[in-house]
């Protein structure tokens, strides 16, 4: 790994800028900056546009024009930093940024670009902005005993020679209900290569719907004794925005075009559950 100490400052001064910028484009961005502190021949090529263009995605004036709202910039380094923050793009459906660390793609699809069992009918899902979100509208569920919600994207809107995460990210309203009955199980698909987990929706306060949960004990026992539920489990964990993720699974992304396949279900079970708010599905480089 790249080091401050591995750039000899005297060494570096003596190559020509463009060598310079070609040492530089393989470091990351946050360690480019901070090498311009070393010398001011360093300093011109850690500034320079060649650099920074080496860091956004090749495809960033496609990305540029698919912004909702458009970004003023003066140069590349500059371009760089807006991107580091979650844009809408496509209408408003999807955000895009830039890893800080590793200069890759993130992507979200929001609740609007998922398929959702149900999500036209008002009697199941109500859709509503909500504050906190990053999306114009996100989807809450009223009750269903079908839960089911699906998301595709395409690996050419992601860095290539890249392993990624999908995150779907929801919250859970406090009048959560039925969701940690029985484990959703989650999966994620791409190639020949597919993972299974499964994930209770437990909330962290006390109410546990307790008669509810006495009266799935024997249907939830049933169906764990005929072996229906030998994936892993996997946890919530909470973000820094304030929603909660689950990980969905990883791939990696080795540049060929494949079509990735995320789920999220809980079809097993008959009774009825409701209070999941989503948001999304993230995809992000590990």
């Amino acid at each position: 790994m790249t080091t401050m100490a591995s750039i000899n400052e005297a060494s570096l001064d003596l190559l020509p800028e463009d060598c310079v910028v070609q040492i530089l484009s393989h470091v990351p961005p946050s360690l480019a900056c901070r090498s311009s502190l070393l010398s001011a021949a360093i300093r011109a090529a850690a500034e320079s546009e060649l650099l920074w263009e080496t860091f956004l995605p090749s495809d960033y004036r496609d990305i540029i024009c698919r912004l909702v709202s458009p970004i003023m910039f003066q140069s590349k380094k500059e371009l760089f930093v807006k991107l580091l923050s979650p844009l809408l793009i496509d209408g408003g459906h999807k955000t895009f940024c830039i890893d800080r660390e590793s200069s890759k793609k993130c992507l979200t699809l929001s609740a609007r670009e998922l398929s959702i069992a149900f999500a036209t009918n008002a009697l199941y899902w109500c859709w509503k902005p909500l504050l906190g979100s990053r999306f114009p509208e996100i989807v809450e569920l009223i009750m269903v005993s079908w839960l089911e919600i699906k998301g595709n994207m395409n690996t050419r809107m992601l860095s290539p020679n890249t392993t990624y995460g999908a995150y779907f990210i929801f919250k859970l309203a406090g009048r959560a209900f039925g969701l940690d009955t029985l484990p959703s199980e989650i999966s994620i698909k791409i190639g020949n290569h597919q993972s299974d987990r499964i994930i209770y929706l437990r909330q962290n306060s006390c109410n546990k719907q307790v008669m509810e949960r006495l009266f799935m004990l024997n249907r939830v026992e049933t169906l764990r004794s005929s072996r229906l539920y030998e994936q892993e489990e996997c946890t919530i964990r909470e973000r820094d925005d304030g929603w909660l993720e689950i990980e969905l699974g990883e791939f990696y992304n080795d540049g060929s075009e494949k079509e990735v396949q995320m789920s999220f279900r809980e079809v097993k079970g008959e009774h009825l559950k409701g209070g999941l708010i989503v948001e999304g599905i993230e995809l992000r480089p590990k």
